[in-house]
C-alpha cells in the first residue's frame, strides 16, 4: 500500500520521458528474451541432436506414453519394436526421451 502511493507522489510530482519508458521496455524485452526465449531454444536444439543420434536398439519413449526399442530408422521415422513381433512405425518427433530403466526390469 505505501509503495503504491509512493509511485503516485512521485509521478505526479514530474512528467515522465519517453526515453525512460523506451529504456524500460527494452529491459523487459531482453530479459524476456534470456530467460524464456533463449533457454526455449537451446531445448529445442538438444531435441533436434537427439532425435537425429537414434539408431537402432535404442530404448524410447514417444510423446504418447508408448515405450519401445528402435528397431529400424528412417529419414523422418523410426519403426518401434513394442513387444516381440509387434512393431509401429512413428514420427521421429514424437520420440521424446530414452528409456532405458522402463525396459530393463524384469516382468513379473
Amino acid at each position: 500500500m505505501q509503495l503504491a502511493f509512493i509511485l503516485q507522489t512521485a509521478a505526479a510530482g514530474k512528467p515522465q520521458s519517453p526515453l525512460s519508458s523506451l529504456i524500460f521496455f527494452g529491459a523487459i524485452i531482453i530479459i524476456f528474451y534470456f530467460f524464456m526465449i533463449r533457454p526455449q531454444m537451446k531445448k529445442q536444439k538438444e531435441m533436434k541432436t537427439y532425435r537425429e543420434g537414434l539408431k537402432k536398439f535404442d530404448k524410447v519413449v514417444t510423446a504418447g506414453g508408448i515405450y519401445g526399442r528402435i528397431a529400424e530408422v528412417g529419414d523422418k521415422w523410426v519403426m518401434l519394436e513394442i513387444d516381440t513381433n509387434v512393431k509401429i512405425k512413428v514420427d521421429k518427433g514424437s520420440v521424446v526421451r530414452t528409456a532405458e530403466d522402463i525396459l530393463d526390469q524384469p516382468k513379473p
